[in-house]
């Protein structure tokens, strides 16, 4: 949530000259008071003539407007670029604070021709009634959805926005419309369609392994699954009334972030958005971005109100004790220095934290004595359940080996977590049973010890998720993804670092990281307070109190936009230019301009007036056009002057006629009272005159009226009020610098497709880029480049899977594949189409780097999937490498999901050999333990 003068910053930008802005935006500059006279009054054409001119400029840029193409069609329409990469810093929003209830924050954000209608009570009965008293947040959140209104949803960790969304699936139920409901992640999803599936029943779930009821009226699917919908045209899309994005805060992600962009973009005007986030920076600009993008209110609901407040506290590495940091939100500066004093005394042993991930790697034994001294004085205060976060897989696991001395079930726990166990593996093959990892977890964790990350099984992932929610697990080991979205809270929260490694570099976490993993602590009416326990080693000490407080008070704000696809350049779909132009309609009112005679100073031009001085001989009278909204007042005092004012001497006479008026009422003339004297009657103008005169009064009757001091603080808020206009106009130039960047990526990219067949010189998408389009799980580029030329068909179908693997790989191995050396013809040739990819982008003026590229592709499961196409046992194939299981199994879902792109991709192009291969693929690799059903399910 933007803090108070952030919010208020939206009525400082740019506003493109629009007539219809909203009044409070209106240029600052000094109103004139201007004596009454024969006015001449025309419309003001300008604007037009404007709009006429910029759009001759957009038609003669083509290169430029027409980088964002339509799926197999010709680009038409210059306005779709601009929309997508101008959208989200032209906006012009109008933001209404609305009055609310404690604890609760709400705004709402509307088009500048929208007038703000206050939302209106339902006088129905509501679409689903809740046994307890709804907080604040959520009935200000349920108003909006009764409403059919968009709304932001921001609030803490296990606050209960999942109500909201429980509010607006039952809402668009009980109208017979179709609700989406949106996750970032398989597991998420899986998990929300067994809660909504008990409470909704006509629910369904769609995702790359597994599609239930898809004809539901509530369909749960990750957000790519919607995205790839839409780009297909699905009838399921046509039929919508809302969307829910559960952590929308993953728009912020560079890899995955344009996923939510695309699709908030591609969906349509008529539907309507609730987004759930517990850490979205900048709500208010995100809620202006959704509102200018479809045209419709949409509102921000936010509290930082928590159920359950957290106690922040500090462990040095080589310590005895935790400190106490953060108490009721307020910074503990003296116990921080204590907990400093203690990690430098404590010298070498503080050097634990500095690691490495991975099999080979692991945390020193510095650090495995803390982690075990800290986790067993959580347990002897009572201070479980617990979750440790980790960030390395490995880590994860030696942290847990650390504890498996103790013991934390009792006899009755522990035949609960067997008989949980053994129902949950009965689903797999006897051999399967066997897996090191399904053998070696058993003994932790009926000593009520687990670990979770992305390297186990996902049935067993699955398994201690529901063993933790059942209070079988009290100390669970886990990297950051078991925080995003599980409602699975603890009593406490333990990081064994302050930093993690990103894929790139070692950083430290940032505030919305740390938000989202802390935020697990503490559990609704069970917990009074939450815990939160971050172990800090030497390297924190450098960076002192900053460090820790931007982790916990500092609000993380989004710099970098995220990174273009080539997805959305040859794949994006372009709205229909009539119906843009149908629901903006233009709704310029003419303004008026006047003829107004001012005295100016002598080097005034036509571009800059100086106002000049009576007491300045050298001073001119100029007739000069000014608009009407800058006359302020109209005086009571009528003078005579030429009719022709076209010479100097007519018009130094009305100067001297002015000097002799000035002269006879040194307060000023009298004004024209617009009721009494001008005939002004609209109810509106009088209501808006008594506002001023009960302004007025209240301002004359403030204590800082009289105050001496009323001068400098005056002062001091003028400077404030220049600092912060100059903060918005570098704010303006830095928006307008990202667009600029982004549109010059846009043609560098158009130039590649060009030079490589995608597309002609008249942007006509050729036959590669109907390939392109069908591929969005890997290198749309390099996949296609495959293709055509023919690098599969001389391959057998575990050879082809093999291949492919390297674009559904990410782990590192420290073992080569052998079917490196089998088929180093066709790795070769991938790193040679790679390369020159690479090549002609650099050519293309794109910021690429040739071999971190071409070293994307990585060999590391060459072996592994060419084994299991093969037909080898999963025991068999996790010997011949050292990669986790976990993740093994999840490349080989995501090449499952690429085969059947490719197949799509085929079919679209008439290589029936190619498409009976790949369907082939799908087959050896859609097998056993790899697809095993959720437990969810």
């Amino acid at each position: 949530m933007a803090d108070l003068d952030e919010l208020f910053s939206v009525f400082d930008e740019d506003q493109d000259g629009s007539s219809d802005k909203p009044s409070e935006t209106l240029s600052s500059e000094t109103p004139v008071a201007v004596p009454q006279c024969d006015i001449k009054i025309k419309e003001e054409k300008d604007e037009e003539t404007k709009k006429d001119t910029q759009k001759r400029e957009l038609e003669d840029k083509n290169d430029i407007t027409t980088d964002i193409t339509l799926k197999k069609i010709k680009i038409e329409d210059e306005d779709e670029i601009m929309r997508l990469t101008e959208s989200k810093t032209k906006a012009c929003m109008k933001v209404i604070v609305v009055e609310t209830l404690e604890a609760c924050l709400h705004e709402v954000a509307l088009p500048p021709d929208l007038e703000y209608q206050p939302l209106a009570q339902s006088k129905e009965k509501p679409a689903r009634e809740y046994p307890f008293v709804l907080d604040p947040f959520q009935k200000e959140a349920i108003l909006c959805i009764e409403n059919n209104q968009s709304v932001l949803v921001s609030a803490h960790t296990s606050a209960g926005k999942t109500v909201v969304a429980e509010y607006a699936i039952a809402s668009s139920l009980k109208q017979s419309q179709r609700v989406i409901y949106t996750t970032p992640i398989k597991a998420l999803s899986n998990q929300k369609y067994r809660e909504f599936e008990e409470q909704f029943k006509d629910v369904g779930l769609i995702t790359g392994d597994v599609t239930i009821n898809p004809s539901s009226s509530c369909l749960i699917m990750t957000t790519e699954i919607l995205r790839n919908m839409l780009y297909r045209g699905s009838e399921i899309t046509r039929e919508v009334g809302w969307v829910i994005f559960d952590e929308i805060h993953y728009m912020r992600d560079k890899e995955r972030g344009y996923v939510w962009e695309e699709t908030l973009i591609l969906l349509s005007d008529n539907v309507r958005f609730v987004f759930l986030s517990a850490t979205i920076p900048n709500a208010s600009q995100f809620a202006q971005w959704v509102s200018h993008l479809h045209h419709q209110p949409c509102h921000v609901v936010y509290t930082d109100y928590r159920p359950t407040p957290l106690q922040h506290y500090l462990f040095p590495n080589g310590g005895d004790g935790i400190h106490l940091i953060v108490d009721d939100n307020k910074f503990k500066e003296h116990n921080y220095q204590v907990a400093m004093n203690v990690l430098a005394n404590a010298g070498d042993a503080a050097k634990a934290g500095d690691h490495k991930g991975g099999r080979k790697g692991g945390p020193k034994g510095g650090v495995q004595t803390n982690c075990f001294k800290i986790v067993k004085m959580i347990m002897e205060r009572n201070l479980a359940p617990v979750i440790v976060f980790s960030f390395s897989k490995k880590d994860c696991e030696i942290y847990a080996m650390q504890m498996a001395k103790l013991n934390f079930n009792e006899t009755e726990e522990v035949k609960l977590v067997d008989d949980v166990f053994s129902n949950a593996m009965d689903v797999l093959s006897e051999e399967d049973r066997k897996l090191p990892q399904i053998e070696n977890i058993l003994p932790l964790l009926r000593r009520g010890i687990g670990i979770h990350h992305g390297g186990l099984l996902p049935i067993l992932k699955e398994t201690i998720e529901i063993l933790f929610a059942e209070g079988l697990i009290k100390v669970l080991f886990a990297t950051e993804t078991f925080a995003m979205g599980l409602n699975m809270p603890a009593r406490t929260v333990l990081f064994t670092s302050s930093r993690k490694f990103d894929g790139k570099e070692e950083r430290f976490l940032t505030s919305g990281e740390y938000i989202q993993m802390s935020g697990r602590a503490g559990r609704r009416g069970l917990d009074d307070k939450g815990i939160v326990i971050l172990m800090i080693d030497e390297k924190v000490s450098a960076d002192g109190v900053k460090t820790c407080t931007d982790l916990l008070f500092s609000t993380e704000i989004k710099t970098e936009e995220a990174e273009f696809e080539w997805g959305i350049v040859v794949n994006f779909k372009k709205r229909n230019p009539k119906e843009e132009r149908t629901r903006n309609p233009a709704k310029e009112s003419p303004s008026l301009v006047v003829d107004v005679l001012l005295l100016l100073h002598k080097d005034s031009t036509e571009g800059k007036m100086i106002p000049g001085s009576l007491d300045d001989l050298s001073s001119v009278m100029e007739v000069t056009p000014v608009p009407n909204k800058f006359i302020a007042n109209l005086s009571a005092v009528r003078i005579n002057y030429p009719k022709d004012l076209r010479s100097s001497d007519s018009r130094m006479t009305v100067l001297k006629t002015i000097k002799e008026v000035l002269k006879r009422f040194p307060d000023g003339p009298q004004l024209l009272n617009p009721i009494q004297d001008m005939g002004i009657r609209e109810k509106a103008f009088a209501e808006i005159v008594k506002k001023i005169e009960f302004f007025e009064k209240s301002l004359f009757e403030h204590p800082l009226t009289d105050s001496p001091e009323l001068e400098q603080l005056y002062n001091q808020y003028s400077e404030k009020v220049v600092i912060v206009e100059e903060l918005n106009n570098q704010k303006k130039e830095l928006q307008t610098a990202m667009s600029l960047l982004h549109m010059e990526e846009l043609k560098c990219r158009k130039r590649v497709l060009r030079r490589l067949g995608y597309a002609t010189e008249a942007d006509v998408i050729e036959m590669k880029g109907r390939v392109a389009c069908e591929l969005s799980n890997g290198d749309e580029l390099l996949m296609t480049e495959l293709i055509f030329n023919g690098v599969f068909n001389d391959l057998t179908v575990a050879q082809c899977c093999a291949l492919l693997s390297c674009f559904v790989c990410d782990e590192k191995s420290n073992e080569t594949p052998a079917q490196v050396q089998i088929m180093a013809g066709p790795l070769r040739k991938m790193q040679e189409l790679a390369r020159h990819i690479a090549r002609i982008s650099i050519e293309s003026k794109l910021d690429l780097d040739e071999d971190s590229y071409v070293n994307q592709f990585k060999p590391s499961l060459m072996d592994v999937v060419h084994a299991w196409c093969e037909g080898a046992s999963f025991l068999k194939v996790c010997s011949i490498t050292d990669i986790f299981e976990g993740s093994i199994i999840r490349c080989m879902r995501r090449l499952e999901e690429v085969l059947r792109q490719l197949v799509q991709a085929s079919r679209n192009i008439g290589n029936t050999l190619l498409e009976e291969k790949f369907n082939e693929a799908i087959k050896t690799v859609k097998r056993d333990i790899v697809f095993a059903a959720s437990l969810y399910l």
